[in-house]
């Protein structure tokens, strides 16, 4: 799990398993706020729940993303934490892709 730099403008997050993640959001948070420049990518791939603290918190992160013009990309979501974003709906809100490869060179043909 953890936090790093991809590239200058990206930050991959492999999202921890609950309770850790909602304390690592909030970190990617403090950073995005710091650094406006940044998208980011949340790899969800070692992740089977998703608490309503961490989905506040990603919710938040969009916030914030967007009112800088920065992308925010979900993927490698298993089929039950994927079903967690359809039921609350949050799966119209957040972009979701099949896994990090895809989300990062999505990211490098936008820029």
């Amino acid at each position: 799990m953890g936090i790093q730099d991809w590239s200058e403008n990206v930050i991959l997050v492999e999202a921890a398993p609950e309770p850790d993640m909602c304390e690592e959001l909030k970190a990617v948070t403090d950073i995005i706020r710091h650094r406006k420049n940044c998208s980011v990518v949340v790899d969800f791939a070692e992740v089977d729940i998703v608490t309503s603290s961490s989905l506040a918190q990603l919710l938040r992160l969009q916030k914030i993303l967007d009112d800088n013009n920065q992308q925010f990309i979900l993927c490698g979501a298993s089929a039950k934490t994927r079903g967690i974003f359809e039921v609350t709906g949050l799966d119209k809100v957040f972009e979701f892709v099949e896994d990090r490869f895809i989300a990062l060179a999505g990211l490098q043909l936008a820029s």
